[in-house]
This record gives C-alpha cells, sequence and structure tokens, in this order.
C-alpha cells in the first residue's frame, strides 16, 4: 500500500447557502403582522492550511472529493440559518495548488498558510429581508446559492535545504541516516528508496533538512526511471549534494562519467521549469557540493584517489565519506551548514503582496446578451454574475418570485440589451452559461403594460390604515341586523306559500 503520495487531483465543493424563509407573523391581536421570514445561513468553505505534521497527501488520493457544510435554511419569527462551518484541509508545506489548465494559485510555504479552495454560497434572504414600503408582504424568499466547484492539482515540492542526487544505490538513504533522525529504507538492490526522504541534520550551531531523490538515472528528464516524478522535490533547494558511488560494481561507470550524466539530467529539467521567482537561485546556478562515498571499501579509495584530481578542476569542493564507517560525515556536515547559512542571508527578507483593487469600468453593465443557435432556431444568452446569481436564487414555482426576477432583470437592463440584439416577444432567452442556463420564451414587461397591474407582492390589508369610529361600527351593525331580518321574512314567505316544507311536521297523505 502506498504511504506518500506527492501529486493528486483534488475535487472541492463549498457548502451550499440555506434558503430564505417566507413568513407572516401571527398574534393574537395583532392579525397578519408583517413578513417575519429570516435569511438562511451561508455555506462553508473549504480551506486548505499548512500543518508541518502533514508530510504527504495520501489522505486526498484515497478521499478525493471534499465538501464543507451547508447553511441552515431561515425560519419564521426572524429566526436565521446558522452558517455552515469552514472545512479545513491539512496539507504539507511546499504544496503548490494549481487548477487543471496548470496555472498556479498559490505556492503555500510556512507552518499556517491558508488558501481559500472553493467558497461557500450566500444565504438567500427572507421575505423579512425582501419587504420595502413598495413591496410591504412579500410572499417568496430567496434561494440559498450553491456552493462554489473547483477541480484542483496540488503538488508537494519538499522544502528542503539540501538535495542529494545520484545514480540509484549509491548511498543516498545511508549518506541521510548516517547524518539525521531519519531511517529510509536501505538494500543492496537498484531503486530501493521510492519516495523522497527528509531528515534534520544538527552540526554545531547549524541545522538544516536534507532530502534525497529517487535514483536518477539516463533519461530521468524525460520521464525514464522515477527521476522526472520526483526532481520537483529539488527545485527550493539551497544546495545540491551530488552523491557518487566509488565503488560502482559496473565496469562501465566511474565518478565522473555518473556526474555528468547526472548533471545533463538537472540541465535537462531545470530548462522545462517555468521562470524562476526573483528571490531564488536558477537551479543550476546554486552551490553544488560532490560526494564520493563508499571509500571504507578497497575499490572506493582506490577509485578515490584516481578521480581526486579530476573532480577538484572542476572548482566545487569534494568530500571522501563512507556511510557506514561515518568518515568525512562531520566534515561534510559543517561544510553543508555554511553553505545553507549563507544561502539563506542572501535571500530577500519576504514582503507581504501588495492589495490591487482593480475598479469596473463606467461603462461595464455587469452582463452581456449574445445570439446563438439553440435547437435550430436564434436564441439570446444573458452572461453575468448578476443576472447568473439572481436565478440560482429564484424559486420558480412561486410566480411572485419569478416577477421579482423579472423586476430585477429589467432595472438592471437586461431588456434593454434584448431589444438592441435584436429579440422579440416569444423568442428564445437563456440565463446562464452550459447545459446549465435557465431558458424561457422571453415576454417583455417594458411595453406590455404589466406595469399597470400593480406592484408585485403587495397586500391592501396592510396598506388600510383607517379605523372606524363608533358611529361607523353601530350603523354597520344596523345593516347587518337589517339584512339578516329580511332573510328571515323572505324565508317565512317562501314557507307560506308552499316552496319548502317543515321538517318539524310529518307529511300526510290525501
Amino acid at each position: 500500500m502506498a504511504t506518500f503520495v506527492d501529486r493528486v487531483v483534488l475535487h472541492v465543493t463549498g457548502g451550499d447557502g440555506g434558503n430564505g424563509a417566507a413568513s407572516i407573523r401571527r398574534e393574537k391581536f395583532k392579525p397578519l403582522a408583517g413578513p417575519d421570514g429570516a435569511n438562511g445561513g451561508r455555506g462553508g468553505d473549504v480551506v486548505l492550511e499548512v500543518d508541518p505534521s502533514t508530510t504527504t497527501l495520501l489522505s486526498y488520493h484515497h478521499k478525493p472529493h471534499q465538501r464543507a457544510l451547508s447553511g441552515d435554511f431561515g425560519k419564521g419569527d426572524l429566526r436565521h440559518g446558522a452558517n455552515g462551518e469552514d472545512l479545513v484541509l491539512s496539507v504539507p508545506d511546499g504544496t503548490v495548488v494549481a487548477d487543471k489548465s496548470g496555472a498556479v494559485l498559490a505556492d503555500m510555504i510556512g507552518a499556517g498558510t491558508r488558501f481559500v479552495a472553493a467558497r461557500g454560497g450566500q444565504g438567500g434572504l427572507g421575505n423579512a429581508a425582501l419587504a420595502s414600503p413598495k413591496r410591504k408582504a412579500p410572499g417568496f424568499a430567496l434561494l440559498g446559492e450553491p456552493g462554489e466547484e473547483r477541480s484542483l492539482v496540488l503538488e508537494l515540492k519538499s522544502v528542503a535545504d539540501v538535495a542529494l542526487v545520484g545514480y540509484p544505490s549509491a548511498g543516498k538513504s545511508s549518506l541521510i541516516a548516517a547524518m539525521s533522525a531519519a531511517r529510509p529504507k536501505i538494500a543492496d538492490y537498484p531503486f530501493t528508496t521510492l519516495v523522497p526522504n527528509l531528515g534534520v541534520v544538527q552540526a554545531g550551531e547549524h541545522r538544516f533538512t536534507m532530502a534525497d531523490v529517487p535514483g536518477l538515472i539516463p533519461g530521468a528528464s524525460s520521464g525514464k526511471g522515477l527521476g522526472l516524478d520526483f526532481l520537483r522535490h529539488i527545485e527550493r533547494c539551497h544546495v545540491i549534494v551530488h552523491v557518487l558511488d566509488a565503488a560502482a560494481l559496473e565496469s562501465d561507470r566511474d565518478p565522473v562519467g555518473d556526474l555528468e550524466t547526472i548533471e545533463s539530467e538537472l540541465t535537462a529539467y531545470a530548462q522545462r521549469l517555468d521562470e524562476e521567482t526573483a528571490e531564488r537561485t536558477p537551479l543550476m546556478e546554486r552551490p553544488t557540493v560532490v560526494v564520493l562515498n563508499k571509500t571504507d571499501l578497497p575499490d572506493g579509495s582506490d577509485m578515490a584517489d584516481l578521480v581526486r584530481e579530476k573532480l577538484a578542476e572542476r572548482g566545487v569542493p569534494v568530500f571522501e565519506v563512507s556511510a557506514i564507517s561515518h568518515k568525512g560525515l562531520r566534515e561534510l556536515g559543517f561544510a553543508l551548514g555554511e553553505l545553507v547559512e549563507t544561502a539563506r542571508e542572501e535571500l530577500p527578507a519576504l514582503e507581504p503582496a501588495p492589495i490591487v483593487i482593480t475598479p469596473r469600468s463606467r461603462d461595464d453593465k455587469g452582463f452581456a446578451v449574445v445570439t446563438e443557435q439553440y435547437d435550430g432556431a436564434n436564441a439570446f444568452r444573458v452572461i453575468g454574475d448578476k443576472p447568473q446569481r439572481w436565478v440560482r436564487q429564484t424559486d420558480f414555482s412561486n410566480d411572485e418570485a419569478v416577477g421579482f426576477l423579472a423586476d430585477r432583470l429589467a432595472r438592471l437592463g437586461v431588456e434593454e440589451e434584448l431589444y438592441r440584439a435584436g429579440a422579440v416577444a416569444g423568442s428564445t432567452v437563456l440565463i446562464g452559461p452550459g447545459q446549465d442556463a435557465v431558458v424561457f420564451d422571453w415576454e417583455p414587461t417594458m411595453v406590455g403594460g404589466a406595469e399597470l397591474l400593480g406592484r408585485r407582492g403587495t397586500d391592501r390589508r396592510l396598506e388600510d390604515h383607517h379605523r372606524p369610529t363608533r358611529e361607523e361600527k353601530r350603523e354597520d351593525q344596523r345593516e347587518r341586523v337589517a339584512s339578516r331580518m329580511q332573510r328571515i321574512e323572505a324565508m317565512e314567505e317562501e314557507r307560506r306559500a308552499g316552496h319548502w316544507a317543515d321538517p318539524t311536521i310529518d307529511d300526510q297523505e290525501d
């Protein structure tokens, strides 16, 4: 079973917003006291957060779909719905978040760094919030918005100060085990290391992290072997350490040839990287150290004597070590610590990213109307954040809510734009992109006389503030009594005329 994963595709969905409530307050002596429907709660966000105790993306490999909690619906008596809790997902330090197209959205470095991967939907307004002097008793409420859905690519790039690179079985795992508390798997066959190992090295006052990359072979930069899958873990390092096997069993290999092969693979990989950020030195210009490993063996010692001068001509420090006998490890640790400290001092201080405010253009209507073919006929599609959001909030089973949507679209200028685009009564109009758009036959309200039918969401009973006087009440009572007596006299005349029989008297046969 896999224990380490450094690249996953994560599907995240924010929580849905709760629906608003449509309610009318009713109390004793206060009939129809007005709307009291409350708003729905907001859906929770999906948040990625760097956690130092998390070292792999394995959990999201097994559970790639993550969803935050939805908000609760509103209730009567102005009881607002509860907001949905945010879903916080822990990721390792050095995780890069990108979309499916490859565009980087966040580079998460440092404990506590957060990134909102998917936002929750807004809760719908209740009819109490929709009430106004022109709409005193709305008989509808707005629906909650669905949460944002996104598919993200998470890549882990280890935040290590020193990267160990080299051929398979060169002794990288043994070296990191001898210099730190890390205990990677060590065996006498190639490609023992299948995942990067990370260890912390303490050399006097110097403290740095060291990572070994699974064995590189010729063609690793183009996908051969395991190298390409894990070369991303050396992109953030300060120092590159070439671990060379001085006692290689293959007769066609020698430390100098291995070094040239690995450098060519790193150069090819560096050319495929994106442009380096200003605060980092290009990969091939970073400090390099050569380590001749296994020099405790006779063959290793003899090979070190043969290649020592050739390696020294390159102008890079060369250390002869043994991971088994710990020969030369102390000197190597101090040298790497000094190089790391120097590289850290040269890094510019991190500054917070400036806040960029982009005002909307004065000519921007917030929507657009495009003409397209739909079911073999011309149709008009309305695209824009506001119209699409309003459609999602509308309960189309409620005629008053549909009318409210029509009023909002008319105030936004959608009908005017449809006229300019050539739409007429009965034209097919779509609101929203793709197959999820709302489709309807357009009936314009601007010239159809709908404005003469009265305002939507009004109740004349709430507009009548007249209180009858005592005399008016008496007159109303006299009218009701007189009307009742007239009905009784009419019934008595019908009975005398034989139009209906008295049920208390038995019928007699002639």
